[in-house]
């Protein structure tokens, strides 16, 4: 009774205040206490090992996500935890190798796939994208799509990629010339390279970046927005209903530079759709059908032009600074990739895309740079479908998050010997100690039908541009830079501090002593 009095005597003016405070309450009560109470004693994952605080609330894993060290922590919890892993109320990390096939792997039609967390592109218009296609739609578009990165169609791609390789072989030399004493950032001009050569490929004219010196403007806000994005889908897991009130504040403002950069792009596909299309480029792959038939509508051309962009660019710059980094600290390698090198070449034109096959180990110390440093090294979880799957032996059920870090994969000690030091020598298949070795965790370009597209156009890429440095250049590792890939932090993507390289021009006298040391 003295309740029902209290609820009269409250004005109707004070009734809409008190509810508001008795939902935030609720509200509370049950992020805080009720959710993670379920999440660790009643959830259907609930038998999986992990960290108790991991399995109540996600927080812990957003913390090390915006920390920027999560794949060193997960790669920590799998060490104490075993090869499966809750990392967070709805997910599992899984460290076995055999995992990127039962999760990524080809499934038979009619049979759902592991999709693609749909949450990771929540906001993002990638439908017409490969990256976030469903399985249907991402089939044709693959069709469509392959041409563009053919063995054949690489080989007619080699000149416009050359003449960019070549641009940045002659600007190194101009710096050199005027002060070889002042060292050069790396990690910016292995960007004006790739972003110029991807730019080509993907609008037919390229960012300039070799030219000027600098980062195109439109190229930086792009991957701000890609690590702002990463942060922002990861926080809105765990509340999601703030950041759909920031979104809507500030929606005009998102919407005012999402069009701005939706508009650069058809400003340069319009102006590449104008030229003649007997060039080959990815423009020219996607005005071409597929054998039913399917052509890509303007949308998808858009989309997927962007994709290449980001895709294409920032994860080769990224792996050429690591590799070069760790040759730079390991003398003995960087001996044995510049005698394998000049044995086979006497001048840089030799050094194409199909010579550069014949160095196997600079290949190995390629190999070794992406187990150490994968360039995407975090995960994009898949989702388990309705009716929930097996995995690797166990019965998932439907909405969890199933999760395969790259990282963690190559840096543990039960799939490759001494996982922790440089050894290119391990993929070279004469090297006892690394007999054993799981070479079948090894999958920086991803698995299955959804792997990387552009895996034999990176390698190529990456491979010359090496083989035409070390060919013209001596190169020597700024002071203070020897521990260097310790203040690379992860979000989403490596974020690298400037990594400053001494280079001295190499002659023909100097290329053949260093002929004759061996």
């Amino acid at each position: 009774m003295a309740a029902l009095k209290l609820l009269r005597d409250i004005k109707p003016a004070h009734m809409g205040l008190a509810l508001i405070v008795a939902a935030a309450v609720s509200g509370l009560l049950y992020i805080i206490v009720l959710r993670p109470v379920y999440n660790l004693l009643f959830h259907p994952l609930r038998k999986y090992p992990g960290p108790k605080l991991w399995a109540a609330t996600r927080l812990p894993y957003l913390r090390n996500w915006l920390g920027g060290h999560a794949p060193h922590t997960i790669l920590e919890l799998h060490q104490k935890y075993g090869d499966i892993v809750r990392v967070a109320p709805d997910e599992l990390s899984y460290l076995r190798p055999d995992a990127w096939r039962e999760i990524m792997g080809y499934i038979p039609r009619g049979v759902l796939e592991n999709e693609k967390d749909p949450f990771t592109f929540k906001g993002l218009n990638v439908e017409d994208s490969l990256i976030g296609a469903n399985r249907e739609h991402h089939r044709a578009l693959r069709s469509v799509l392959s041409h563009g990165f053919s063995a054949s169609r690489l080989l007619d791609q080699q000149p416009i990629i050359m003449r960019y390789i070549d641009l940045l072989v002659e600007r190194l030399r101009e710096k050199t010339m005027v002060d070889k004493e002042i060292p050069v950032n790396m990690v910016l001009w292995y960007n004006y390279a790739t972003f110029d050569i991807i730019g080509d490929l993907a609008f037919g004219e390229s960012f300039g970046c070799l030219e000027s010196s600098t980062l195109h403007p439109w190229v930086a806000v792009v991957f701000k927005w890609v690590k702002f994005n990463a942060h922002i889908v990861q926080c809105r897991r765990v509340v999601p209903w703030v950041f759909d009130l920031i979104e809507a504040v500030l929606g005009r403002m998102a919407t005012s530079r999402v069009q701005e950069h939706i508009g650069y792009i058809n400003s340069k596909l319009d102006k590449r759709l104008g030229t003649v299309t007997d060039r080959p480029d990815f423009v020219d792959s996607m005005l071409r059908t597929d054998k039913a038939g399917l052509a890509l509508t303007r949308n998808q051309l858009m989309e997927n032009a962007n994709l290449f962009i980001v895709a294409g660019s920032e994860t080769t710059a990224t792996t050429l600074c690591f590799t070069t980094w760790l040759l730079l600290t390991h003398p003995d390698k960087m001996r044995k990739v510049t005698d394998e090198l000049l044995s086979m070449f006497t001048r840089q034109e030799e050094i194409t895309f199909q010579s550069v096959l014949s160095l196997k180990y600079l290949l190995a110390v390629f190999d070794e740079a992406l187990r150490l440093y994968p360039p995407v090294p975090v995960t994009v979880p898949r989702l388990v479908p309705p009716g929930g799957r097996q995995i690797c032996g166990d019965h998932i059920p439907e909405n969890t998050k199933l999760g395969i870090w790259h990282y963690p994969m190559s840096h543990h000690a039960g799939h490759f010997a001494l996982p922790d030091e440089f050894h290119p020598e391990r993929w070279l298949g004469k090297d006892e100690r690394f007999a054993h070795d799981r070479k079948e965790a090894f999958e920086p370009f991803s698995h299955g039908s959804r792997n990387c597209l552009g895996k034999n156009l990176a390698y190529a890429e990456m491979r010359t541009i090496m083989a035409r440095m070390l060919f013209n250049f001596d190169m020597r590792l700024g002071n203070g830079y020897e521990r260097w890939a310790d203040r690379c932090p992860v979000h989403n993507l490596w974020e690298k501090p400037p990594l400053l390289i001494h280079f001295t021009p190499r002659g023909d006298q100097e290329r053949e002593i260093l002929r004759s040391r061996n």
